[in-house]
């Protein structure tokens, strides 16, 4: 007799191994641009850590070079344990500086991350269910963007996705081997960046009370395994970095909880995600969640509401920063599987032309997605970009004192043009809700106290602040070029 868990569709593993291609394929596309499609202020943020990491082993690296990487490593602050920098930074030193590093790491986690997200769908679900789930997992263009991204969360997530499926296993089967690899996966997701643990405990609580917390709370599975998943991120953020977790949580959180009073962090918030999943998506998945078996339907309904909750305690970060929403991608993976099969059923109850219609338009949507996301890959062109900074880092005199108006906290010029500057502040949706925009007229003089050059790269924040647009219209140019201006402040 056939099983949902067993499949016997012919030449499944093709199947599976042509979406697997086809989703590295995508996220290994233009893998040497630089890391500016997408989130470039924190990947750039990675990329200057992990040049540290390797000129600090590099034998040819001159004693200046390594003092400026670990000067621009200490200036761009430390969030999380540095995993995915350090790995990226010691396979330097066997490939050279290269982007495509770590978005080659990047793609293996996540691929590998697929897999198991493609078992459980089929294991809780069907056959067809998990090369649905596996394919909204690997082809969605925001997944493609976000998950090759040099930065902590694609490991997070990948690790996540390891997590559920040990924990779904461990519900099933209550084996040591679950439980001890479910606690680890998740224990090194949020050790890797602590914002996860909001859908792994909701994940985990949930599927306790639906196994019986009378039943297994004398369980030494279920004790090692919360051990695993907590002491790790614990030790790291409450105990290592305590003033940093605080400084944190009163900088994100408490400063900006009044953002959750008024209906336009909402509005804001569902149109994010109605531009990265599509509204309809989202709510197939939460209906397909309610409608998986027992487990699959505790952990989905556990990691939303995880998820509400996350979102409300950062909600500045909700509406404004869309990798904050990654780790919702298998989440919607996974609960739109229990719609497939009888969805299957119906379609196989159909003439066969509409069959294959039915068919057609299944792949078809699937090829559209993954031609967008290749698309917005192929659409943008960043390898100009070095050479600008390295010429704005040239044009002024090496020791001079600097400030500028620029994009990503002055990255971009850390990383190419080997100089770091100080930071006019800029006019954001941020400074606003905090309580205002700069205003030159008033700090001017003070903020440019002692500097020697005000460097403008940021045309864009110019234009916003008029006021300083007509200070620096007064003051003579030491230097300007395609993409920048440098004022003399000497005089």
């Amino acid at each position: 007799m056939k099983t949902k868990n067993h499949p016997t569709t012919p030449h499944w593993q093709i199947i599976l191994i042509l979406l697997m291609l086809v989703g590295g394929a995508l996220r290994l596309f233009d893998s040497t641009d630089p890391p500016l499609d997408f989130q470039p202020t924190r990947q750039l943020r990675n990329s200057l850590v992990a040049r540290s990491i390797y000129y600090d082993s590099l034998a040819d690296a001159s004693a200046r070079e390594r003092q400026l990487a670990a000067s621009f490593r200490r200036s761009v602050g430390l969030y999380e344990p540095p995993i995915i920098e350090t790995l990226v930074g010691w396979t330097y030193l066997a490939t050279g500086e290269s982007f495509a590093v770590a978005r080659v790491y990047q793609t293996l986690l996540w691929l590998l991350a697929g897999l198991a997200l493609f078992d459980l769908a089929r294991r809780a679900a069907s056959l067809e269910a998990g090369f649905l789930a596996l394919a909204y997992y690997l082809v969605l263009p925001f997944s493609v963007q976000a998950s090759r991204s040099f930065q902590p969360d694609p490991l997070m997530t990948s690790l996540f996705v390891g997590g559920l499926y040990f924990m779904w296993r461990w519900a099933q089967e209550m084996t040591w081997k679950s439980a001890v690899l479910a606690g680890l996966f998740f224990g090194l997701a949020a050790l890797v960046k602590i914002v996860i643990a909001f859908m792994i405990a909701g994940a985990a609580i949930s599927v306790v009370l639906v196994i019986g917390l009378p039943r297994i709370w004398r369980s030494g599975q279920l004790w090692v395994m919360a051990a695993l998943a907590i002491v790790p991120a614990f030790a790291y953020y409450v105990v290592g970095t305590p003033g940093r977790s605080t400084e944190y949580f009163f900088a994100w959180t408490v400063t900006l909880i009044e953002l959750v009073l008024t209906g336009d962090f909402y509005s804001k918030w569902l149109a994010l995600l109605g531009s990265l999943f599509g509204l309809t998506m989202l709510a197939l998945a939460v209906l397909g969640a309610f409608l998986a078996e027992s487990r699959l339907r505790a952990m989905l309904v556990g990691a939303w509401i995880g998820y509400l909750l996350y979102g409300l305690t950062l909600p500045f970060q909700m509406y404004t920063h869309s990798y904050y929403h990654i780790q919702l991608i298998p989440s919607v993976a996974l609960g739109i599987s229990p719609l497939v099969p009888p969805l299957i059923l119906t379609i196989r109850t159909l003439p066969r032309f509409w069959r294959a219609a039915s068919l057609a338009l299944l792949l078809g949507a699937a090829s559209l997605q993954a031609w967008a996301a290749r698309s917005i890959l192929a659409a943008e062109d960043f390898r100009e970009e070095p050479a600008l900074w390295e010429e704005i880092g040239a044009a002024m005199p090496v020791d001079a004192d600097v400030i500028a108006l620029t994009q990503d906290y002055g990255y971009r010029l850390m990383y190419w043009g080997w100089r770091k500057v100080d930071l006019w502040p800029i006019a954001t949706e941020l400074s606003e809700a905090r309580g205002g925009a700069p205003d030159a007229a008033s700090d001017f003089t003070d903020d440019t106290s002692g500097m020697e050059y005000f460097l403008v790269t940021a045309f864009g924040q110019l234009d916003r602040q008029p006021g300083l647009r007509n200070i620096l219209a007064s003051l003579p140019v030491a230097a300007e070029g395609d993409g920048y201006v440098v004022y003399d402040l000497r005089k």
